[in-house]
């Protein structure tokens, strides 16, 4: 079925029908030198078969959230537009598309700008599942940060079990043998995740978690203080304490101040996410595991030019994440 003319002719759509990436067909429309001859006028020949207008698009691709406070937001947005400048050319950016948890702004983002755009970045806040966006939106979507449940998709997540791998061979390399977890809903995969991480390499190790099993809560810094006075009346000998995110390891960090516990000489401590204003200003400051936010929205906009090229990676793609070694877990010592 052919566009409707009420529908702007994208770049994509020019790309799409010469046989070539959206970078390439950039190229060949500003007359770059790097395409070829025969590239450039396959091109122009498809660009003006669709009546292609570059006066009149948006060049850009829109990264659609509902968050609020931009934590993750902003650390996305600046990998995507590094590597969109990389990847699909100069002239190509990024446009944030803040729905505000408003339906009504995201049918605009939607219906208006996906006409506009080449393609979206669709942003959660965290990594659990979210309903797909409709089947007929005419540009290509990647999910970032966020799991669509709609197979055939392509989604770029945080791979927290990893991540918690990491933090917790850490603990046991410095030595560390009684090491408990405290972390956020049961109700969040990240957390489910975080914990399955930790119990993995636990028992690779031949060890099981202090204080028994993981303890859910909040993702705050009460919930950490509480969490941590419980744990040490069950499990005074505990030597490590390794926590679902920044905050709660905050407040883990000052119920052991409060307790007499050193850290890290008594209590080594990890938090979660390598959220400065928890991580860097604690007192010690934390390791912690970092998400690469930055490095993952580079990911999503490889994956999303990809498919611009029709080259779609459909699935779920796993970001590595990186351990940040800081004085709350010290040096190493002897087991």
């Amino acid at each position: 079925m052919g566009r409707r003319r009420s529908q702007a002719v994208t770049l994509a759509d020019v790309a799409r029908r010469a046989g070539v990436s959206v970078a390439t067909a950039s190229k060949a429309i500003n007359a770059k030198d790097q395409v070829a001859a025969a590239t450039r006028e396959r091109v122009l020949r498809a660009a003006a078969d669709l009546s292609f207008s570059p006066g009149g698009r948006t060049r850009a691709i829109g990264l659609l959230t509902d968050e609020r406070g931009g934590r993750f937001a902003m650390p996305i947005l600046l990998g995507a537009e590094t590597a969109i400048g990389r990847l699909a050319g100069e002239r190509m950016s990024v446009l944030l598309c803040d729905a505000r948890g408003d339906a009504g702004r995201q049918r605009y983002y939607l219906t208006v700008l996906a006409r506009q755009v080449e393609g979206f970045l669709v942003l959660g806040d965290d990594n659990d599942l979210r309903p797909p966006l409709p089947r007929d939106m005419p540009v290509p979507v990647v999910y970032a940060y966020t799991e669509s449940d709609r197979r055939g998709d392509t989604s770029v997540v945080a791979d927290d079990e990893g991540g918690a791998r990491l933090a917790t061979e850490h603990l046991i390399d410095i030595g560390r043998s009684r090491i408990a977890h405290i972390t956020g809903p049961e109700t969040y995969r990240a957390a489910r995740a975080r914990a399955s991480g930790l119990l993995t390499v636990l028992g690779g190790h031949g060890l099981r978690p202090a204080g028994g099993q993981p303890r859910y809560g909040e993702w705050s810094q009460r919930w950490g203080r509480e969490a941590a006075g419980e744990l040490l009346t069950a499990a005074p000998h505990t030597d490590a304490v390794f926590c679902g995110n920044d905050q709660i390891a905050a407040g883990v960090a000052q119920t052991l101040r409060e307790l007499g516990r050193r850290v890290p000489d008594d209590v080594a401590l990890v938090g979660y996410d390598n959220w400065t204003e928890f991580a860097a200003d604690c007192r010690p400051p934390l390791t912690t595991i970092d998400l690469n936010l930055e490095q993952l929205g580079a990911t999503a906009v490889r994956h999303l030019v990809a498919a611009l090229g029709g080259r779609p990676a459909p699935g779920v793609h796993r970001q590595p994440c990186e351990l940040v070694i800081r004085e709350s877990t010290g040096r190493r010592t002897s087991a």
